[in-house]
């Protein structure tokens, strides 16, 4: 849970510019809400690896992995995992 918070306290930071009346769920996709652009995700991939300690590979840079805060949570952890 700490994993999420992290990463939607960086989102409504940084996108949300600390609007916190702009509904996000855990599940809603960046993409799709218009949030993050392309640039956007450059910036998330930066926080992810500078804040858990992991490396975003080029394969990494899917919808899959980053497009909300709870794939971005997941992926996280996955990586962690990895790294042990």
């Amino acid at each position: 849970m700490e994993v999420e918070m992290s990463i939607r306290n960086f989102i409504v930071e940084n996108f949300l510019f600390g609007n916190m009346d702009v509904p996000l769920g855990d599940e809603d996709s960046f993409l799709q809400k218009g949030l993050i652009d392309s640039t956007g995700i450059l910036e998330v991939v930066s926080f992810i690896e500078e804040k858990f300690g992991i490396k975003v590979e080029d394969d990494d840079l899917l919808p899959e992995n980053l497009d909300s805060i709870r794939r971005l949570a997941d992926f996280v952890a996955r990586k962690r995992g990895a790294a042990v």
